[in-house]
């Protein structure tokens, strides 16, 4: 049985693996095999980062709300345990977001989470 010929389906798949290297540097860009390393590489990397990115805003929240309350002479762990305690619910995003853009109500709550 005579062999078929299948250099245009080898050649489409490669391209379509290279096409997806693009943007990358060196042979990473133009190796089919060390392309799709690459991008199996890069795919493993943004599936963890997507998750991870979740925690970097919550940190920068933090970083927000500390920043934020010094001033009143309280840490961000002091803070967040009196918001406990006091029954208020409002999440971290809200308060750091609150903290920048209108520090006038983000000091009333801070205000009355002292008291």
């Amino acid at each position: 049985m005579p062999k078929a010929p299948r250099s245009v389906v080898k050649r489409a798949r490669h391209k379509k693996w290279l096409k997806r290297a693009k943007g990358f540097r060196g042979r990473r860009r133009t190796v089919f095999k060390i392309a799709k390393e690459a991008i199996l590489k890069a795919g493993q990397h943004a599936y963890r980062d997507r998750r991870k990115k979740k925690a970097v805003f919550r940190a920068g929240w933090h970083i927000a709300i500390n920043a934020a309350v010094r001033p009143y002479g309280l840490s961000y762990s002091r803070f967040i345990n009196a918001l406990r305690e006091k029954k208020v619910g409002i999440n971290r995003k809200m308060l750091a977001q609150m903290a920048k853009e209108q520090p006038d109500l983000f000091g009333k709550i801070v205000d009355h989470v002292k008291k």
